[in-house]
């Protein structure tokens, strides 16, 4: 893969090439992809929806809003620093087309900034209780009208498919979704292939998949025009990752490794003690003892901590995507960046503890076997109502139900696949107390 093509200004629909020498400064087509995407309606959305604590009744417990614009920031710094280095191994970058360092920035805080937009409600178990509804649950009644890569769209399903889907799908009037460019778009894409066949090997490209079966032709196009490497010689389609797709998913994993420590700590779901002696070997080259034993306030020791424990890894992941730039722009590095950490065994002891007195407190477990309950009530009701329409044999309570749905999803003139992921699309764009609130409408509870 090529730098020069990687970097593509390329939005869809373009007829005519965009070129870097040619961009306005003030207004560069890679923050124009940032603006669209925090302005759009997906991404507002995630200002109710878990990223660690379901439905919490504490303010400063981050939603997917508040990570998401973490993450952002984090991956910014990651891309103009791997940017820098870049332009200087391959200066015909900057002399020649005119790319600068902060563009490799932008295109990795707007990819970061969308990371999460496909995400269901109620963290990751929303995922898990839309996939567990058509291969456990009522939903399995579809398995034999569907193809078999069709099924595995449905019960694996994928926040980041969807997340491409939010990004690229046309609908009327609006043509190529948000129009983000081609390199924002590749950068966005963490697993570039479809569900099957399923992590067909160990590389860190297969551990999911990145786009729903509806999604190929603009899948292809973003892959093709970036030139990302194929992986595969027969019909599947899977690709090398976009190199700074290793940025965004490094600044993901600073982000809910070191944050959500700080917000079990904060909660009291983890000992304050464990912050100092989590990260001591994280900051230890890097802190001022005499300021950090002046803090008064716990808020103000866990922020000071947190700060320079990031800037530790921002520094390592740098140098070693600049160390594997060659195995990269080849697609044969086949790790995350953090999994070749020197802080490796730091992150894992830290995540090991965040699992164990966050992830599996009680608050989250009863909110998550709450949130399996509503997202297969849910769907039972919005598929049923769309299949019986779709056989002209739905009854005065379906076509209750399907005055609720938002008139994009209400379209049964299509095939039944296309229906169901609709449906599954629709519950993934609720917000957790939408969905509880649908919910109770469900149940009779709101009358």
């Amino acid at each position: 893969m090529n730098w020069s093509a990687l970097l593509s200004l390329k939005r869809y629909g373009d007829t005519n090439k965009r070129l870097r020498k040619e961009q306005d400064d003030t207004r560069l087509g890679f923050d124009v992809d940032y603006d669209r995407i925090i302005f759009s309606a997906a991404f507002r959305s995630l200002q109710d929806k878990t990223q660690v604590i379901p439905l919490s009744k504490t303010d400063f417990v981050h939603t997917r809003l508040t990570h998401s614009l973490e993450v952002s920031v984090v991956g910014r710094s990651l891309g103009r620093i791997a940017g820098k280095r870049i332009l200087e191994k391959h200066p015909h970058l900057h002399d020649t087309l005119g790319y600068r360092f902060n563009d490799f920035g932008a295109i990795v805080a707007a990819a970061a900034l969308a990371h999460d937009i496909g995400n269901p409600p109620f963290g990751h178990s929303g995922e898990k209780a839309i996939g567990e509804y058509f291969e456990n649950g009522k939903g399995k009644k579809y398995r034999s009208v569907l193809s078999e890569i069709e099924y595995q769209d449905l019960i694996d399903f994928e926040g980041n498919a969807n997340g491409f889907r939010l990004l690229t799908e046309s609908r009327e009037g609006v043509e190529g979704g948000l129009r983000l460019s081609y390199a924002t778009l590749g950068a966005f894409m963490k697993y570039p292939k479809e569900s099957l066949p399923k992590r067909p090997t160990s590389h860190i490209a297969d551990k999911k998949f990145g786009f729903f079966q509806s999604g190929q032709k603009a899948f292809k196009e973003v892959a093709e025009v970036l030139g990302l490497l194929s992986r595969t010689n027969s019909a599947e389609f899977s690709y090398a990752r976009h190199p700074l797709t290793y940025l965004v998913e490094a600044a993901d994993d600073i982000c809910y490794t070191i944050i959500d420590f700080e917000d079990g700590i904060n909660l009291g779901l983890i000992s304050e003690d464990y912050a100092l002696e989590y990260l001591i070997k994280l900051v230890q080259n890097t802190i001022n003892t005499k300021k950090y034993n002046s803090l008064a306030y716990q808020e103000d020791r866990l922020s000071y901590l947190r700060a320079l424990a990031i800037n530790t890894l921002i520094i390592d992941v740098v140098s070693i995507f600049d160390t594997n730039e060659d195995k990269i722009l080849n697609g044969t590095f086949t790790t995350s960046l953090l999994d070749q950490s020197r802080y490796q065994a730091q992150v894992k002891d830290i995540i090991a503890l965040s699992v164990d007195k966050i992830y599996r407190s009680p608050e989250v477990i009863e909110k998550e076997i709450a949130g399996y309950r509503i997202i297969s009530d849910i769907l039972e009701v919005y598929t049923n109502a769309l299949i019986r329409k779709k056989g002209h044999k739905a009854s005065n309570y379906d076509m209750l139900m399907l005055q609720t749905l938002p008139e994009l999803y209400r379209d049964t003139e299509t095939t039944i696949y296309t229906i169901l992921l609709n449906a599954c699309c629709y519950v993934a764009s609720l917000s957790d107390r939408a969905a509880v609130h649908i919910h109770n409408k469900i149940m009779g509870k709101s009358l």
